[in-house]
């Protein structure tokens, strides 16, 4: 059931002034400081506009409770569909906001047809999820710290191309591919090459398919299947904290059965839910918190609620610099000490919660979603 988290009232001195606007919004309970950001204060004092907040889980946004409560704004993470099905009887809402990188979750194409404003975060978190990948690479094969190795990178957007600078920075050798791009230093290589070339492999492309609302030329469902599976030595560490259905699983599991390949996941091709079957064979998984760092959380917030302020014409008054306590976490000493890792970020932990939800052979959404829920946000390393 919603929470009614917050109203914010004011009124005018005098009452002849008193303007009774109310804006009202319904945003994922999973949103990081949502109250901070999103109050009378910091959306238009002067304007005496009264801000209702309403907070559910983000699977219990769904088109009976827009029409309940006929909200202006949405505020969302990647668990909320944002399509027809959810709009069509709905016409109060003007802005949607995503505080996620990704967007395969929401029909842009339709929410134009309807003049609905959309905007994302879109790199709050790259930082935090490519130090998410080191993590898992350093931890499972900590003699990289001193080897030379080529990692493949599929997708250099945002996150794609921050890695590929800390493995320079590691003299690390990068093979890159994203279609999408110039070639550059980075996205030097083939699809094949970065297949059958690489040590390592890291998927960073968003979730697109040949046809439908998130077509593409160069479609990513299942992008990795069995022939691109039999392409890659079986020595090869595979991580993918992009998308869940941009690895076949069914595929994953059976190459992981003949091969022993090391794989890291975080995301699921079948997410909420997680089969034993498949995580039982993986080096390292962690439940879809690549990016839960409080920087790329408090980040992604930011960047909506500045999208909101100049879709309303607000000039924005607060910063998530005003939430960060000191960080003591430099990527610079992590470099220098390579045996405090697990003291940056114990990734095994994060391992080890996923896996003690298991019943009756499978992760069941509930319990994944209360992971991610419950999540105590790391620490981002300052570069």
């Amino acid at each position: 059931m919603p929470t009614n988290s917050s109203t914010f009232n004011t009124d005018n001195a005098s009452a002849e002034t008193t303007v009774t606007r109310k804006l009202t919004i319904i945003a994922d309970s999973n949103i990081a400081s949502l109250n901070d950001f999103f109050n009378v204060n910091t959306l238009g004092e002067e304007h005496a506009q009264a801000v209702n907040i309403i907070t559910v889980a983000g699977r219990d946004i769904t088109a009976e409770l827009l029409a309940q409560e006929q909200p202006d704004v949405l505020l969302i993470r990647s668990v909320t569909p944002i399509n027809a099905a959810l709009l069509a009887d709905n016409h109060s809402v003007r802005f949607i906001g995503s505080a996620t990188i990704g967007t395969d979750h929401v029909d842009q194409a339709y929410l134009a047809e309807r003049n609905i404003t959309f905007a994302n975060a879109a790199g709050c978190s790259k930082h935090s999820v490519a130090q998410y990948v080191l993590t898992a690479m350093l931890t499972l094969r900590p003699h990289y710290w001193q080897q030379s190795l080529t990692l493949g990178i599929i997708g250099l957007g945002n996150i794609g191309s921050i890695l590929a600078q800390y493995a320079t920075d590691l003299g690390w050798q990068v093979l890159g591919y994203d279609p999408l791009l110039p070639p550059s230093t980075f996205n030097n290589a083939s699809f094949d090459e970065v297949i059958s070339q690489s040590d390592a492999i890291s998927l960073h492309v968003p979730l697109t398919d040949a046809t439908g609302i998130n077509s593409s030329p160069y479609p990513t469902r299942h992008l990795i299947d069995t022939a691109a599976l039999q392409a890659m030595p079986a020595t090869t560490l595979l991580i993918n904290s992009a998308r869940g259905p941009v690895i076949e699983a069914a595929a994953l599991e059976a190459d992981i059965e003949q091969t022993g390949r090391q794989v890291v996941l975080d995301v699921f091709e079948h997410e909420p839910q997680i089969a034993e079957s498949l995580l039982s064979k993986l080096a390292i998984a962690t439940a879809h918190i690549a990016g839960y760092t409080l920087e790329g959380k408090l980040r992604g917030t930011q960047m909506i609620y500045d999208a909101l302020c100049e879709q309303f014409n607000v000039i924005p008054s607060f910063s998530m610099h005003q939430l960060l306590p000191v960080n003591m976490y430099q990527w610079s000493e992590l470099k220098a000490h390579p045996d405090r890792l697990v003291k940056f970020y114990d990734i095994m932990q994060d391992d080890q919660a996923l896996r003690s939800k298991l019943k009756n052979g499978q992760v069941n959404g509930a319990d994944f979603d209360q992971l991610r829920r419950d999540y105590h946000l790391r620490r981002e390393w300052q570069a």
